[in-house]
Order: C-alpha cells, then sequence, then structure tokens
C-alpha cells in the first residue's frame, strides 16, 4: 500500500487546493502544504504511512499556527463603516441617567436617541451633555 501513498497525497493535495480556490476563506491552504509534505515524503522513499501522515499533521498545525492570525489580520477587513461612526466626538444630551451597574442609560445625539453607558462606569444625571467616546454595537460609550 506504501507505493500507491504517493497517489492518495497527490489526490488530497489537489482536494484541498480547489476547495481553498472555491472557497477563498483560507479553510484548507495548510492541509495541503501538509499533503505536499507527505506526498515528497512518499514519492522519496519513506514507505511507513505512520509517518507520512504525522508529517502531513505536524506540517499542517505549523502552517497554520504561524500564519492562519497573520492573514486573517490582513484578508478580514470587511468591516462596514456606517453614518454612526460620525458621532464619536460630538455632545449628546443624556435623556435617561445613566447607570452602568443597573444597566440602563439613554443619550440624544443628532436627533436620535441612544442606549448609552457612560466610560468609567460613573453615574450620569439626565440633561448632562456627554461627549460621545465610542460606539459599541448599538450603544454610545461616553463621558
Amino acid at each position: 500500500m506504501g507505493e500507491y501513498m504517493v497517489w492518495v497525497w497527490l489526490a488530497l493535495l489537489v482536494l484541498f487546493i480547489i476547495t481553498e480556490v472555491a472557497t477563498v476563506q483560507l479553510t484548507t491552504i495548510w492541509f495541503a502544504g501538509g499533503a505536499l509534505i507527505a506526498m515528497l515524503l512518499s514519492a522519496f522513499g519513506v514507505k511507513s504511512i505512520v509517518i507520512q501522515v504525522i508529517a502531513f499533521l505536524a506540517v499542517s498545525i505549523i502552517l497554520l499556527l504561524a500564519t492562519r492570525p497573520l492573514v486573517k489580520k490582513y484578508i478580514n477587513k470587511k468591516s462596514q463603516p456606517t453614518n454612526a461612526d460620525r458621532c464619536i466626538g460630538e455632545k449628546a444630551v443624556v435623556t435617561e441617567e445613566i447607570n452602568n451597574l443597573l444597566g440602563k442609560g439613554a443619550a440624544k445625539i443628532n436627533g436620535v436617541e441612544w442606549t448609552a453607558r457612560s466610560e468609567n462606569d460613573e453615574n450620569i444625571e439626565l440633561g448632562t451633555t456627554v461627549t460621545v467616546v465610542k460606539i459599541d454595537g448599538v450603544k454610545l460609550i461616553v463621558k
């Protein structure tokens, strides 16, 4: 069976590459690298399937751990900017006392009322003018 493993690894290599091209999500490229190394080991006379499988797994894991975080950092920059981002740094008026501990509070900015939380967990009284520090989901974070 050892002499046929080069073909098995080649088939897996092709399968992983086709899957990668079809998904474009960096899901199988590391396994293609592992299959390539295992295929080369088989082609150059390493008959032990156990060694080939260990090499496949080791190379795949090393490639995954070494490159995925770096690649994901550059590939998944698909953040969708919204008009809400323009509120950051703007003034808002507290329309409901902000109390992070009780999970309540609201502020109005540009005629739109938002759920609001204080940046430093301080209570902020009704009617206070605050500055929007950031937007966390659908909440204004203010100070």
